[in-house]
Formats: structure tokens, C-alpha cells, sequence
């Protein structure tokens, strides 16, 4: 008692006292809010329930995929058309009708037109200040400056730099017959997409096979392993998003570390040096940023902004490309029929010089097919966020509720991996299946179920030429080899817990046989 009097009598024990009451105070209001948000609203929401505290538990400690988890999500209202959630304390909007993402990807664009902000700016710039992470205004004048990079008189250009990649990595695999019993597609394609990356962003040769150890390919294993979804990362992750103010009080780095950044920023000086002193001019992204840079002045446009776009496009084409080419051979060797087609196709189209030309690819319709039903079966990504910037109306979940306004800053979640294999849309999913993306059958996918690279203004600015580097490719390595399977193949697919990205357990084996 004479503790308690004690306390109550002196100004540190009357304000030790305050602050426990209004942090009691401040809990009990945040579970509120967190509980009550979206059932004051009147729509189905998932619950803060003990089942979901499970499965995040076992998403956090590496117990379950990404892809399960969407999944989960996904069919927890199979006949809503959206439901709430919450993200710690961000209300989040998860959609599943392909009719609400026209209206939120197209016809309502201007209320949802930026992402989601992960980062805090002055923690890393180099990640938050690339086209994929700008919003508003920056957003636009950065996709407007970088979308000439990627039309087809640009592509055209790139075809011939990007084949010559593919020629000197066949050549290698040709020339060292002790790889093809086993080899592990990922950290092969992964050199491949170095040296087009290198090459037509940066204006530098490497040839990653021959130079297994070369800065940019080291660089781009450093990035992958800081973006990889470890359970460091993760935890990094929630820090940083929770708390981006402690963060960096005590100087923890995000996912771009200081060498990482001081490496890009170095090569990016250098090049844009040589070229202002002789004189270069290439039409490829560093020499559209120079221009800009020059054009207009109040465009503001600095060393680290030019750096921030080459590094979201080489961050984008180290792993998500080499990713969808390690499935490409995965299903080529897995399904001998459709190898054989898509090899009788390639050789075809070849020229009077055995070679491809940019024409020759853009009709292979069969090529085009297989790509397309990886990208269906395997999503580069597997779910894509819009953040709602102005107020908006939902039209009614399903039968018996009412319509529903959202406010800005809340999350729309769509789960493209979930769409992709909902058999509603696509039968019998988990078959590959090129047919699903003929000409006849192409016409029944129901619009906006297919997202490999987003839809409307925010879609991937650089899809086109990762389907070509990925189709060049492709048709270089049939021309040389039969793609087969290996006692370490994983058929079925099953998926590593650890990835973020959808990628076997064990890696991505296929064998090699060369042709005669």
C-alpha cells in the first residue's frame, strides 16, 4: 500500500501511471479497429480467428508456400466477389471477380494508379525511386521516359544483341558435353539473363559462362539473396514496414544494400561518361535517361533516379526471366510431343543461314502458346497490389449484402497465381497445356483471369522483351538439344517453402542431349 501511495504521490509515479493507462488505452482502441473494421462496413471480412493466426505463423516460419497461402485466401469465400482483410493494420480489399479488376486496372484507373509503398524512401532509395515503386505524377513522367525503350523498332534493335547472348551460352553448352547428364537450369539461365541485361540496359559485354565471377552476375546473386524470402528477410521486412523510423536509427539496410548500390551508381557514371566524351549514342534505356536528363531541366532528374530504373530492370530481368525459362524447359522436358512440335516449328522458321530473325520469331504461334501456358501454369508474379488513392464504391460481395466504400490507402490484393488456377477459368489447372492459347481457344479465356504482367497503365513495362529473350533462347536451345528429364526432376511440382517466387524443391534439373 505504501508503494502504490508512494506512486500516486510523486510527479514520475502519476506520469509512469498515465502512460499505462493511455497505452491500455491505445491497445484496446488498435484491436478494435483491427476487429470491427470491415464488420462496420457490412461485408464478408476474414477473421482475426485462430485459424489465420495459424497459417500465418506457418507463412512466417516457412511451413507453407506463397502459393498455398493465396490460395487459402483465394477459397475462403469461393462465391464472393471480394472480401476484407487486414494487414496488421492496413484494411486490405481482396478481389476475385475479373469484372471488379477491369474497373480497378482500366475503367477506374485514376482511383487506384499507385502500388502499395513497402520501403520508407531514406531507407532505400535505389528500391522506392524505380518506375515499379513511383506513384502519382513521378510515376507517370518515369513510365513516359522509359516506355520508348520498349517498342518495336527498339525491340527490333535489341533482337540482334540479345541473340547473340543466346548464340555464346548454346555455344558453351555445346562445347562442355560434361554438363548435360544433370544440370540445374536456374543458375545457367541466370547467367544468360546477366549478360542481355549487361549488354542492352548498360552497354557492356559480359559472357557470365565464360566469366562465372564476373562483378555483374556476383551483384545480381547478392540482390536475389537480399529479395529472396528467407526468414530474415521477412523479419527485416516487418521491421522495416512497421517501424521505418528505428530502422534506420539503427542503420539496417533494406533489400539494396550500400555496395550494391555504390556498384550500380559507379557503372551507370562510367558509361554515361564514355558516351558524352566520344560521343555514343545507342538506343537502349541508359541513353533515354540521358536524354531526359538533359531535355528538361525542372525534371529534376538525378544520378540515383537514372540508377533506380536500370536497377529495377536488372533486378527484374536476373530472376523473373530466368524463372520463366527454367519452367519453359521444365514443361519442354517433361512433355516430348510438345518439344518435338515447338523444334519443327523453330526449324521452320529458320532463315536460308540457319538463324532466327526478329520477323521469323514474331510468328511462331506455337512458341507464343507454350510461353503463354507457362506463364498461366507459373506466374512471375503471384499476387499484385493497386492502393486505392480516392475514395470508391464496390458494388455488393454477393447476394444479401450491400454495396461498400472504400477509403484511400486501403489495399486491393489480387491474387493472380489463385485466378490462374481456378478451374472455373482454366480446367483441369495443373496440366500444361499450350492448346488453352490457339487461336480457336484463346477467344474463351474469360478477360482479365490471365494477369502474367498485370493489365492497364501499371503492367509491366518491360513484358515484351522478356517474352522475346525468353523465346530466343528457347528456340536456340532446341536447335542444339533434346531437354530432358532426370531422376532429380520434380514431377509432380512441388514448391520450396523458402521461395517467394514459385520454384521446385531441390531446384530446376533437366538433362541435355545433343543433337545430331
Amino acid at each position: 500500500m505504501e508503494l502504490f501511495s508512494s506512486l500516486f504521490s510523486s510527479t514520475f509515479g502519476l506520469l509512469l501511471i498515465t502512460l499505462i493507462i493511455v497505452g491500455i488505452f491505445k491497445v484496446v482502441t488498435v484491436v478494435r479497429y483491427i476487429n470491427f473494421y470491415w464488420k462496420n462496413k457490412g461485408i464478408p471480412y476474414l477473421p482475426n480467428s485462430l485459424e489465420f493466426l495459424v497459417i500465418g505463423c506457418k507463412l512466417f516460419l516457412r511451413r507453407l508456400t506463397f502459393t498455398d497461402y493465396f490460395l487459402y485466401l483465394y477459397n475462403y469465400f469461393p462465391d464472393a466477389k471480394y472480401y476484407g482483410m487486414m494487414d496488421g493494420t492496413t484494411p486490405c480489399v481482396f478481389l476475385r471477380d475479373p469484372e471488379l479488376l477491369k474497373d480497378i486496372m482500366i475503367k477506374d484507373f485514376e482511383n487506384f494508379h499507385d502500388h502499395r509503398k513497402f520501403v520508407d524512401e531514406s531507407i532505400d532509395p535505389l528500391f522506392t525511386k524505380n518506375v515499379f515503386s513511383l506513384r502519382g505524377d513521378r510515376w507517370r513522367e518515369m513510365r513516359n521516359t522509359l516506355t520508348p525503350s520498349f517498342t518495336a523498332s527498339k525491340m527490333k534493335f535489341m533482337f540482334d544483341l540479345v541473340s547473340k547472348c543466346s548464340h555464346e551460352f548454346v555455344n558453351y553448352l555445346v562445347d562442355h558435353p560434361e554438363l548435360y547428364n544433370e544440370i540445374e537450369t536456374k543458375q545457367i539461365f541466370r547467367r544468360y539473363t546477366t549478360d542481355v541485361i549487361a549488354t542492352t540496359a548498360f552497354g557492356i559485354s559480359v559472357n557470365s559462362m565464360k566469366h562465372p565471377t564476373n562483378e555483374f552476375y556476383m551483384k545480381g546473386i547478392e540482390v536475389s539473396k537480399s529479395l529472396s524470402g528467407s526468414f530474415l528477410t521477412m523479419f527485416k521486412f516487418i521491421i522495416i514496414r512497421a517501424y521505418p523510423r528505428f530502422a534506420k536509427l539503427i542503420g539496417m539496410e533494406a533489400f539494396i544494400t550500400s555496395t550494391m548500390s555504390e556498384f550500380f551508381k559507379r557503372i551507370i557514371g562510367e558509361t554515361m561518361r564514355v558516351r558524352e566524351e566520344q560521343g555514343i549514342i545507342r538506343p537502349d534505356m541508359i541513353h533515354l535517361l540521358m536524354q531526359a536528363r538533359d531535355k528538361n531541366i525542372s525534371n529534376e532528374m538525378i544520378l540515383e533516379d537514372m540508377v533506380a530504373q536500370a536497377f529495377g530492370f536488372f533486378l527484374a530481368g536476373f530472376e523473373t526471366s530466368s524463372i520463366l525459362m527454367c519452367f519453359v524447359a521444365h514443361e519442354l522436358a517433361l512433355n516430348r510431343d510438345i518439344q518435338d512440335r515447338l523444334r519443327e516449328e523453330v526449324q521452320q522458321h529458320l532463315t536460308g543461314e540457319n538463324e532466327l530473325s526478329y520477323e521469323s520469331l514474331s510468328k511462331m504461334t506455337y512458341m507464343d502458346m507454350v510461353v503463354s501456358e507457362t506463364l498461366r501454369k507459373y506466374p512471375p508474379t503471384i499476387f499484385m497490389d493497386r492502393l486505392c488513392t480516392k475514395s470508391y464504391e464496390l458494388p455488393p460481395s454477393q447476394p444479401g449484402y450491400k454495396s461498400v466504400r472504400i477509403e484511400s490507402d486501403t489495399v486491393i490484393m489480387i491474387p493472380v497465381f489463385a485466378l490462374h488456377r481456378d478451374p472455373k477459368y482454366f480446367p483441369n489447372p495443373d496440366k500444361f497445356d499450350p492448346e488453352r492459347f490457339s487461336e480457336e481457344n484463346k477467344t474463351n479465356i474469360v478477360p482479365y483471369t490471365y494477369l502474367p504482367f498485370g493489365h492497364g497503365p501499371r503492367k509491366c513495362i518491360g513484358n515484351r522483351f522478356v517474352l522475346m529473350e525468353t523465346k530466343i533462347l528457347v528456340a536456340h536451345l532446341l536447335q542444339k538439344f533434346i531437354l530432358k528429364r532426370t531422376s532429380k526432376t520434380v514431377d509432380p511440382m512441388v514448391f520450396d517453402k523458402r521461395d517467394f517466387n514459385p520454384t521446385p524443391k531441390g531446384g530446376f534439373w533437366i538433362g541435355l542431349e545433343k543433337r545430331e
